[in-house]
This record gives structure tokens, sequence and C-alpha cells, in this order.
């Protein structure tokens, strides 16, 4: 049987795409060290700078593990939107393909054939995937492309316009996972908040929830990157008032000043931002997670210290932020741009926020009981049970390092109450005390 080393980079939404070639290359034998594999494969980011040089150095580094006889696979975003540069300057690169061929994987390994279908993949509800990263969640990807035309993303550019995928495919896949052990997912996509308006239904989201409240099983499920012209009260009043969705809000807001807004073209204004911000904020057992962009052309000082003032006192319990950085085929592209020494200053200041941010989220639960799933080991060893609360996601809200427990032998994917006692760093403390 073949050894198979795969590299998924990027966003979850290509994890999810990786784990359905996984689903593909079954009969192979995964392994861990590329020097011991016969199929070798990079699953590419092409979103920013960062993340293009990131999929170049994995690739470049496979390429040195190579025997005579392997293979190596390169797939993607950054393949689909540079394909002819790139198989110009990879000899090295057996197979190539975009994002349109994950299903075909094991066809394209077997007859070692490149292959650019002209549509993007659109899971369908019976396709095998081998999911990773955990025992209980799974990512549900529930469309493909976007419509939006922010100024300095090029997604659209090569991923196409909105196309869902049905709620039956969908409520399909989930019931398959539950059946395989599964009972917590995050529901994802480019453009999520916009799920089925490529069908003209403006309440795609809110028929979801309805069709997945229905199946038994679903302990705890939440919907991932909320697009602010498309994310309306009455969906955030379905989330709030659902009893399997938790009240996770993740809305990228990019920047709050109305010039930046337009000049990003988002489509929102300030006000809206913050009617839709408070809507969750003023919810139950809520959670805030934003997105800013620092840097992006057009913003002076002072749009900039807008932003800053309003993450200071806005309670949010998560902020990424983002140098801005120029891509082709985007409009800001050929605007004038903002010095790099002024974005690593600004980024700097951000970045202070976002420590103080998740500092006062964190104290807000001291001394409070909430619920919690356990992930198994924690990442600081064996002293700890790592969990997270079922509200966040898996991987980027952070861990809670279990050090008691009333419980004996705590399960894996299992909810329990948990006293949040202290938070050293990034991590919380907490003590089991009831199931």
């Amino acid at each position: 049987m073949p050894n198979l080393y795969l590299v998924s980079l990027g966003c979850n939404k290509n994890l999810v795409d990786s784990e359905i070639m996984l689903g593909r290359l079954s009969s192979y034998d995964i392994v861990d060290d590329p020097k011991n594999a016969d199929v070798m494969i990079v699953n590419t980011c092409g979103f920013i700078e960062s993340a293009k040089e990131e999929s170049i150095r994995a690739i470049l580094e496979l390429a040195s593990y190579k025997k005579e006889d392997s293979v190596l696979v390169v797939t993607g975003c950054l393949m689909q939107r540079y394909r002819d540069e790139l198989m110009r300057e990879l000899p090295e690169v057996d197979i190539f393909s975009g994002v349109g061929d994950y299903a075909k994987i094991d066809e394209l390994i077997l007859k070692k054939q490149s292959l650019f279908s002209p549509e993007i993949y659109l899971q369908k509800s019976n396709t095998k995937r081998i999911i990773t990263g955990s025992s209980y969640h799974a990512y549900i990807k529930i469309a493909e492309g976007c419509n939006q035309k922010c100024s300095f993303c090029a997604i659209p550019s090569f991923k196409g316009k909105l196309q869902s995928r049905s709620i039956e495919s969908i409520a399909d896949e989930v019931k398959a996972l539950i059946k395989d052990g599964f009972s917590d997912f995050s529901f994802i996509a480019q453009d999520t908040s916009s799920f089925l308006r490529d069908f003209g239904i403006e309440s795609g989201l809110i028929n979801l929830i309805d069709e997945i409240e229905k199946i038994d099983g679903v302990k705890a499920a939440r919907i991932l990157y909320l697009y602010p012209t498309t994310a309306s009260l009455s969906l955030i009043e379905r989330i709030i008032a659902s009893p399997k969705f938790v009240n996770y809000f993740d809305m990228p807001i990019q920047h709050i000043n109305d010039d930046m807004l337009k000049i990003m073209r988002r489509g929102s204004s300030k006000e809206h931002l913050k009617e839709l911000l408070i809507k969750m904020r003023n919810a139950k057992y809520s959670f805030l997670r934003t997105g800013v962009i620092v840097g992006h052309p057009g913003e002076t000082d002072d749009r900039f210290d807008e932003l800053c003032e309003f993450l200071s006192e806005f309670r949010f319990d998560r902020i990424s932020a983002f140098a801005y950085s120029k891509e082709e085929d985007t409009l800001a592209y050929e605007m004038e741009q903002v010095s790099p020494k002024t974005i690593t200053k600004r980024l700097n200041k951000i970045e202070k926020i976002i420590k103080k941010s998740i500092d006062e989220s964190f104290k807000n639960l001291l001394n409070k009981t909430i619920k919690v799933q356990i992930n198994g080991i924690s990442s600081e060893g064996e002293m700890f049970f790592g969990a997270k609360s079922i509200v966040w996601d898996r991987e980027i809200d952070g861990e809670i390092l279990i050090n008691d427990t009333q419980i004996k032998d705590p399960k894996v994917g299992e909810i329990y109450d948990c006293l949040i006692t202290d938070f050293h760093g990034d991590k919380l403390l907490g003590t089991i005390i009831e199931h």
C-alpha cells in the first residue's frame, strides 16, 4: 500500500478540500514524514502575499524529499490563481490542479495527469471525507465562491461567483458524520451569510438552521464569517433563539471609518455595523470575533485612530488584525499605497489593543461556570486536559487547561460544566465540576 503525505495550507475551507482528497485516497497509508511518502500533496493558499510565500516554501521543501518513483502534487487556490506561471517555474512538480478537481485526485495520481476543470468543485452529499484534527468536531462547507466586491480581495477572480450547496446535501452530510461519532459542527464558506442567494433566497442561513435543528445528535453548531451586508438582524435573532446553534458571531468588519468602508467597498456603514454588533453582544453567552485590515490604501492617521478607538471601546472577545497585502486583480492594487513602515507601526499599535481585549474577555470569565468540550491532552502536555468552550471555534479561539476535575475520566467530545479559575497568557485554567 503506497504512503501519502499531505500539507493543507490556509483556511479551514481548504482543510475541508484536503479531507475530501484524503477520502478519495483512503487506500493510502498516511505518514507524518515526507521522507517516507510515495505521494506528496500540497493544497495551497493564494489569498495574500504571506500565504503565497508559505505555499511556495512548502512545495520546494517537499520537492527536496522526492524519491525516484515518488509523485509531488500541487493543487488549490494558488495553483488556480497562478496556473501558467507555476507550471512553468516548478519542474519539480509532477501533477498540477486547481480548485475544481479535489474529487478526482485519485484518478490524476493514477494517470500522472494535470487537470484544471473549468468549474470550481462543489461538494455532494455522498462525498467521502476523512476528518482530521478532532474526533467530535467537523467543518461543513456550505458554498463556494463569493459575490462580494471588496477592493482588497482577489478570491472572486479565481473562485468565481457564489455557488451554494443544497440544504438537503448539507443535512445528509451532517447525518452521516453523526453516525461516525461527530456531534459539533462549524458551517463555513467564503461568503457564508449569502448562502442560497444564488437561488434568489435571502433567508438561506435561517432555513439551514431550521433544518439542522431537526437532526438528532447535533450537540453544538456555529456559523463562521458573517458578511455585514448580508447578515441581517433576523438572522442574528434566529441564531440567538436556536437551541443548537451557539451565539458565536464571527463578522470581519475590516474597518469602522465610513470613508474607509466605502473605499474598501464593504457595502456597509459604521452605523449599520454597530447595530449588528450591539445585537450580537447583547445576546446571552455571546462570543464576538472580528477581523480588521491595517494600512489599506486611503487609511489616513485620523481614520486609523477611529478604528483603534472603536476596537478599544467595543467589547470584542477576539480580534484578528492583518497588514494590507497588495494583490493583483483587485481594485486596491492601483490605488496609492500606504508605506510599509506606516503599516508596521499601525499594526504594532493594534496588536496592543488586541492583547488588552483578549485579557478583558478572559477576566470576564473568571469564577464563572461555562460549558466546555474536552479535546484530549492539552498543548501543554499530559499534566492537563485540553478543552474549549462549546461556543468557541475548534482552533482559533484558544484553549482551556483543565487542571482538576470532579468527574472521573472525562471523555473527549463530551460537554461538561467547567469553573474558570485563572488565566495565563493565552490560556484559561478551569476545573470540571459537573457533567
